[in-house]
């Protein structure tokens, strides 16, 4: 359970990208399938496809490794490799939306304590940010396919925090995937199981109220 304390509770704050800051169509890739004349699901099946995409966020194949593997894979299904590419190439060129609202709170606890984005990505996470406006939005950006693990493992959670020059223990991490909380909790930070943003609003106040003491406290001494 996470309450309001009178000291400051985090050094700072690990943050998830897709489901919290990062938000996809939900029908984005059925959308296609329809399109293509496939059964629903089949794009989300071969893209998702637990080894396939373990090794794309683990960097073991890049990004575009792996879409091409995609690609093979669905080629039976699509009945050439003309219409699979044309399928995955409509595919990379769906974009999310970036929630707003989160990016201002986050703006805002960054003025207390550093704000890490750690996602279990590909090789085109750097390039994604900078073209939805969010590459200077972070004080680090821990992608897995950087790095060679992948939530849950700990490992991530330590390394995320040693970019920013913290302990990991004292750490919020906040993630929509509640196994990835509970394996921070696990390895001794707070896990915040993300769902809305009053939610995590009101995880931080303890951050944003000394920030706020600390903007007055600066407009004194001028």
């Amino acid at each position: 359970m996470i309450g309001v304390m009178d000291e400051l509770p985090f050094d700072g704050v690990l943050c998830d990208f897709d489901g919290v800051v990062h938000l996809w169509e939900p029908d984005g890739m059925t959308a296609l399938d329809r399109a293509w004349g496939l059964l629903e699901g089949t794009l989300a099946n071969a893209a998702f496809e637990h080894e396939l995409l373990h090794s794309a966020v683990t960097g073991r194949l890049s990004d575009e490794q792996w879409r091409s593997r995609v690609a093979e894979d669905l080629t039976p299904v699509c009945g050439s490799s003309e219409r699979a590419g044309e399928l995955v190439a409509a595919w990379g060129a769906l974009t999310g939306r970036v929630d707003g609202e989160v990016v201002e709170l986050l703006r805002a606890v960054r003025r207390s304590v550093p704000v890490v984005l750690v996602s279990n990505a590909t090789t085109r996470l750097e390039s994604y940010l900078d073209a939805v406006g969010l590459a200077g939005a972070f004080d680090a950006v821990v992608n897995t396919a950087r790095i060679g693990v992948a939530k849950p493992d700990p490992r991530v959670f330590e390394m995320a925090a040693e970019r920013v020059g913290v302990d990991a223990k004292r750490c919020l991490f906040v993630d929509d995937t509640f196994g990835n909380v509970t394996a921070a909790e696990s390895a001794g930070l707070t896990g915040l199981h993300y769902r809305d943003i009053d939610q995590l609003r009101y995880a931080v106040m303890p951050l944003l109220d000394r920030a706020s003491e600390t903007r007055i406290s600066h407009s004194l001494v001028r």
